[in-house]
């Protein structure tokens, strides 16, 4: 699961109005895949043609995926069922995700969308293997729904290891937000714990290094899981930090105070305002209408400031332009992107009404950036 991208790709159909989309990298895989299973193919078959032996190891890999595009339709089902936006359905070259436009609600919808993903692995392996066990021949036939059967407790079991990126680390990452009241001490969790766990699988793949019985296949396969875990953990731990300060920031922390100024009065009045203090130019209702540029200001002249009205000086401050002083986290951010797309310096007003003070929004981006250092 992932918040939406530009990833590109092909949207191959449409689920509850949701794109499913194949990534270039999922062709990539489907080949590499194939490739892998052709020597099993030739065993299960022995004998037959080259084609024969091509569409069951391609058959196999579709399996796979198909199982794949259910483990993340399951995602974006919970996900749904918790008032979440699914973005799309994206099958990539590690597998898939799903993106959504929305967080969860709490620690339990969080889990309870992360880990239906495996769980419906774990049903699809227990149906495959049921059914082998009921078959009476040895055939290609029984070795694709046995793959199916072994590929989905795989991809079950991996899923649920407990650190992120993986399915299990959101679990943990619930877990630990819901006794802490925190997502971002979950997040940070989680993504300690995937880097471990990353740790732990390039290990587990090296060590038989140590008797000289090293598999290759086995040590590259390894490599490629533990490198993606890692970096999504490591993604995570970052994006904990940002997360850290959403949950610190507020609008009134970073607002600038400010003088009330008549548009029609001179520079030389805003030389006056105390130090650290902007200028917010109001009309004759008291109205904001604008704000003293700084660079503006000091290039006029001190002979001519007394004479210079602020209007002169002075930045457009539109009626959107303006942000309540009592928000904070992530409502502060949204209403600081809605009104920076009207003025970068917007004014920071009481619940009456009243101008307190002004916000430039690259201070509210500096201190988030200040957190991922």
């Amino acid at each position: 699961m992932s918040e939406p991208s530009r990833q590109r790709g092909w949207v191959v159909g449409h689920i509850w109005r949701v794109p499913v989309v194949l990534s270039p990298g999922w062709l990539v895989a489907a080949v590499v895949l194939t490739l892998l299973l052709l020597p099993f193919a030739e065993r299960l078959a022995p004998g037959a043609s080259s084609a024969f032996v091509w569409l069951l190891a391609l058959s196999a890999v579709l399996l796979l995926f198909v199982s794949t595009f259910l483990h993340e339709l399951a995602h974006a089902a919970a996900a749904r069922r918790y008032g979440m936006v699914v973005h799309r359905i994206a099958l990539t070259l590690l597998g898939g995700h799903t993106e959504l436009s929305d967080r969860a609600p709490g620690a339990g919808p969080s889990a309870v969308v992360a880990v239906v993903g495996p769980l419906t692995n774990l049903a699809l392996g227990a149906v495959a293997w049921g059914v082998w066990r009921v078959l009476p021949g040895q055939g290609p036939l029984e070795a694709l729904i046995l793959a199916l059967a072994v590929t989905n407790g795989f991809v079950a079991a991996l899923n649920l290891l407990p650190g992120l990126p993986l399915d299990g680390g959101r679990v943990l990452e619930a877990g630990v937000w819901g006794l802490t009241g925190r997502r971002a001490t979950g997040t940070r969790v989680a993504g300690w714990v995937g880097r471990m766990v990353a740790v732990a699988i390039a290990a587990w793949a090296l060590a038989p290094a140590l008797t000289g019985g090293v598999d290759l296949t086995q040590v590259l396969w390894a490599a490629l899981i533990a490198m993606f875990i890692w970096t999504g953990a490591s993604q995570a731990i970052a994006g904990a930090s940002v997360e850290e300060a959403l949950e610190q920031l507020s609008i009134a922390g970073l607002t600038m105070p400010a003088v009330l100024l008549a548009a029609d009065a001179p520079v030389s009045a805003a030389d006056a305002a105390p130090p650290g203090h902007g200028v917010v130019l109001v009309d004759p209702s008291g109205q904001p209408i604008g704000y003293l540029d700084g660079a503006a200001s000091a290039a006029i002249p001190m002979h001519l400031r007394a004479a210079t009205p602020l209007s002169a000086a002075a930045s457009p401050l539109p009626p959107e332009a303006r942000v309540p002083v009592g928000l904070d986290g992530r409502d502060a951010v949204e209403a600081v992107r809605q009104a920076a797309a009207r003025s970068p310096v917007m004014a920071v007003v009481a619940p009456d009404g009243a101008v307190i003070g002004l916000l430039r929004a690259t201070d509210v981006v500096r201190a988030l950036r200040g957190a991922d250092g």
